[in-house]
C-alpha cells in the first residue's frame, strides 16, 4: 500500500495505481479525453494533467503511478492553466462548427470546453483537410479529428482489423486509414465501434435521413419501415426517456405521425430467419459432424464482411439464410406487394437498425429489396426534427401481416440470443414438442467467447456463441488447429451483441449494455408467443406463400449464394 494526499485529502491505495484512479477513490473527477480503461493509457490528450510537489512540470494522471509521500493537486492554477492551454491547442485543430455536428451536445470536447470556461482560443484555427468518400456507410471528418487514437485502439485490440493508424510525423501526424490507403482497400467490419468510441464527431455513420424523408414525402411511393430488436432498447436514451417509458408501440406511432404508410417489426423475420436457418442447420447436421467444422449463423453483415475477407476458407460453413433485415426486404418486395395489391417498384422499404454494416448490406443483393437504411442514431435525430413529444405518443400496434413477433426474435438483439432461438425451435423440429423456453440459458451473458452442450434426443449439439471480433479470431484460429469442436457458431461482430451495435446511441460515461439485453429479454418473458414456429404470421406465409422451410421458394427469396453475393 501507498500512502498519498489528493487535494488535502489523505488516503492509503494500492501500489501501482494511477493517479487518475486514486483521485476517483475519494470522488475526485479528473477530466479525460483519450482515456479509456485498459485499452487507451497514453496520455496523448494531455488534458487529464495534475501538479505533483516535487516535479516542474504537470504530469498526466490517466499513466502516472502513485509513490509513497506523493502529494497532488488536481484543480491547481498550475494543473487547471495547463489543462486549458492544452484544451484549446487541441480546438485550434478543430473544425468546431458545433451547430452542424452529429454529436453537438453529446461531445466529449465540447463539454470539456464549457466546463473549462474557454471562451475564445488565441490560436490560427487551421484544421486537417478532408478527404473521403461520402457514399461510404462509414465516414470520417479529418477536420474534426483530435488524434486522440481511441479508434486506433479500439479496433486494434478489441476488434484485431487494425484499419486506423497514425500517420505521418512531426506537425503534420494525423490518425487515417493504416498505410495511408483507402477505407475501401483495408478489410474494415463496418461494426462502427471506432464511431462509438470516437469522443467527438471526427467518425459518424454515413447519414440517409434526408432521403428517407424525401422519400416520405413523394406520394408515389409506399413507405414501409422495419425496426430491428435492439434498437427498442436503447432508442430513448439520448431522447431523455427511461428505457421502460419508450416501448415499441410508442416507435409505430411516432413513425406514423412521421408519415410512413407501414410499420413492421423486423422480429417477424427473425422468426422466419429462425425457421430457415435451424431448419438448414438440422438438414446438414449429419455433414458437420462427418467434418468436424461447424455452420455459422449469418445474420450479422459485418461478421460476413470479415469472414469473406479475413477467412475466406470458413466462408462456405455459413448459413445460407438471409439475414431479418434482408429476408424482411425480399417478403415486403413479393409476398406482402402480391396480397396488398402494391407494385413492388413502388415500395420504398426502410430499415431502421443499430448497426452502420447494415448500410452496406442492403446493396448486396444490387439494392433490390431494401432502399434505406437509418441507425438508431439517426431515428432518434427524426423524431427530434418533427418535435416529437415521445413520452406523451400513446402506444400503436405494428401493422399486419409482417408485424408478429415472438420473444425468440426480440433476443436476436443480445449475444446468444439468435442461439438461443434457433435451439429453441431446432428442438421442436427434431422431437414435434415445445423445450421449455429457458432450458438454453446458458448461452446467454456478456462472455465473449461462449460454449455449451445440450442433448436433444439421442443429437448431442456441441455450440459457441462469440461478439467480439477479437475474439472470433481466436475461435476460428482454434477450430483451424482443431483445439475445439463445434456443431453451430453464432458469430456477432459488436461485443454484447446488436444492443451495442456502433449504429446504437453513444454515451460520454459509456454504454450500460447489460441493461440494454436485459431489456430484450424482459420483452421474451412477458411475450405470449416465444418459439419462432408459434407465431401466426410465419404460419400463414408457409401456408399461403413458401410452403415450408428451405422450399425452392424460400431458397429464391430467403437465401444466398453465397459465391456471389456480395463483392
Amino acid at each position: 500500500m501507498v500512502n498519498i494526499t489528493i487535494d488535502g485529502i489523505h488516503l492509503e491505495v494500492e501500489n501501482g495505481t494511477t493517479i487518475l484512479d486514486a483521485a476517483k477513490l475519494v470522488g475526485i473527477q479528473i477530466p479525460t479525453l483519450c482515456y479509456m480503461k485498459e485499452l487507451n493509457e497514453i496520455g496523448a490528450c494531455r488534458v487529464c494533467v495534475v501538479e505533483v510537489e516535487g516535479i516542474d512540470r504537470c504530469v498526466t494522471a490517466c499513466n502516472n503511478y502513485v509513490q509513497e509521500g506523493m502529494v497532488i493537486h488536481t484543480n491547481s492554477p498550475k494543473a487547471r492553466n495547463t489543462r486549458i492551454t492544452n484544451t484549446k491547442l487541441i480546438l485550434s485543430e478543430h473544425d468546431a462548427k458545433c451547430a452542424s455536428c452529429v454529436r453537438s451536445g453529446n461531445c466529449a470536447l465540447q463539454k470539456l470546453g464549457n466546463d473549462l470556461n474557454i471562451l475564445y482560443v488565441p490560436y490560427d484555427i487551421a484544421p486537417e483537410k478532408n478527404k473521403w468518400d461520402y457514399n461510404f456507410p462509414l465516414v470520417r471528418e479529418a477536420d474534426r479529428c483530435i488524434k486522440c487514437m481511441r479508434c486506433v485502439q479500439i479496433c486494434d485490440k478489441v476488434q484485431d482489423l487494425h484499419v486506423w493508424d497514425v500517420l505521418y510525423t512531426g506537425s503534420r501526424t494525423t490518425v487515417g486509414v493504416r498505410e495511408n490507403k483507402k477505407i475501401h482497400d483495408v478489410n474494415c467490419s463496418l461494426c462502427g465501434q471506432c464511431i462509438k468510441n470516437c469522443p467527438v464527431g471526427a467518425l459518424r455513420s454515413r447519414g440517409d435521413v434526408d432521403k428517407v424523408l424525401d422519400a416520405v414525402a413523394n406520394p408515389e411511393l409506399v413507405t414501409v419501415v422495419q425496426i430491428a430488436p435492439a434498437v427498442r432498447a436503447a432508442w430513448g436514451e439520448n431522447l431523455g426517456f427511461d428505457k421502460a417509458a419508450v416501448t415499441p408501440g410508442k416507435m409505430v406511432n411516432a413513425l406514423k405521425m412521421m408519415g410512413f404508410d407501414y410499420v413492421f417489426d423486423t422480429n417477424f423475420s427473425a422468426d422466419l430467419t429462425i425457421m430457415e436457418e435451424g431448419s438448414e442447420f438440422l438438414e446438414r447436421l449429419s455433414e458437420i459432424k462427418q467434418t468436424g467444422l461447424p455452420m455459422f449463423t449469418s445474420c450479422c453483415p459485418g461478421w460476413v464482411r470479415f469472414v469473406k475477407s479475413e477467412f475466406p476458407e470458413f466462408y462456405n460453413r455459413l448459413s445460407t439464410a438471409k439475414s431479418p433485415q434482408q429476408m424482411f426486404g425480399a417478403v415486403s418486395k413479393n409476398y406482402f406487394a402480391e396480397k396488398m395489391g402494391i407494385d413492388p417498384d413502388k415500395i420504398y422499404n426502410v430499415s431502421i437498425m443499430p448497426c452502420v454494416a447494415k448500410k452496406d448490406e442492403m446493396t448486396w443483393d444490387g439494392g433490390k429489396d431494401i432502399d434505406a437504411v437509418l441507425t438508431t442514431r439517426e431515428f432518434e435525430r427524426i423524431c427530434r426534427m418533427h418535435f416529437l413529444d415521445v413520452d406523451k405518443l400513446v402506444d400503436q400496434p405494428f401493422d399486419s401481416p409482417l408485424g408478429t413477433g415472438t420473444g425468440a426474435a426480440v433476443i436476436f438483439g443480445a449475444t446468444g440470443g439468435v442461439m438461443e432461438a434457433a435451439l429453441r425451435s431446432a428442438y421442436y423440429l427434431v422431437k414435434g414438442e415445445n423445450p421449455d423456453p429457458d432450458v438454453f440459458q446458458e448461452v446467454r451473458g456478456l462472455d465473449g467467447w461462449k460454449e455449451a452442450t445440450f442433448a436433444i434426443d439421442d443429437i448431442e449439439l456441441k455450440v459457441a456463441v462469440v461478439s467480439g471480433l477479437g475474439n472470433t479470431r481466436k475461435l476460428i484460429h482454434a477450430i483451424k488447429e482443431g483445439d475445439v469442436h463445434y456443431d453451430f457458431v453464432e458469430v456477432m461482430t459488436c461485443p454484447g451483441g446488436c444492443v451495442n451495435g456502433g449504429g446504437q446511441p453513444i454515451h460520454l460515461e459509456g454504454e450500460d449494455i447489460a441493461a440494454r439485453c436485459d431489456v430484450l429479454y424482459g420483452l421474451d418473458a412477458v411475450n405470449e408467443l416465444r418459439f419462432s414456429h408459434e407465431n401466426p404470421e410465419i404460419q400463414a406465409i408457409y401456408n399461403e406463400y413458401f410452403e415450408k422451410p428451405l422450399s425452392h421458394k424460400a431458397h429464391a427469396l430467403l437465401h444466398m449464394d453465397r459465391d456471389t453475393h456480395f463483392e
